[in-house]
């Protein structure tokens, strides 16, 4: 095992506690404020909600290119619903960011 292999389950284990540490100290902060979980709640079933709108949306093709690496139909519904979602998520965060730049001139 040369120091590349080492590195990298180094990176892999500091991702999963990463991962594991923004779900869990959330919850503990919300302990002492449970308002805020269920703000947070909210926004989670937002996210899950628009996802399934953007997959109802998505196409089930699959073209010689996408069999070479055995994607299905089903495999290319979701990755369609997927990069529906996250450019849906873009273009609300560019709207967001362009109200909130007017709103600050005009106030």
């Amino acid at each position: 095992m040369d120091s590349f292999d080492i590195f990298l389950y180094l990176g892999y284990t500091l991702v999963i506690i990463a991962a594991v540490a923004s779900l869990l100290l959330p919850l503990v902060n919300a302990l002492g404020n449970p308002q805020s979980l269920l703000k947070s709640g909210l926004g989670v079933l937002a996210v899950v909600a628009l996802y399934f709108i953007a997959y109802a949306f998505s196409g089930s093709e699959v073209t010689q290119e996408y069999s070479k690496f055995n994607v299905g139909p089903e495999l290319s519904k979701i990755v369609g619903g997927t990069l529906i979602m996250a450019y849906l998520l873009l273009g609300f965060a560019i709207v967001g960011i362009v109200f909130t730049e007017f709103n600050k001139i005009f106030k």
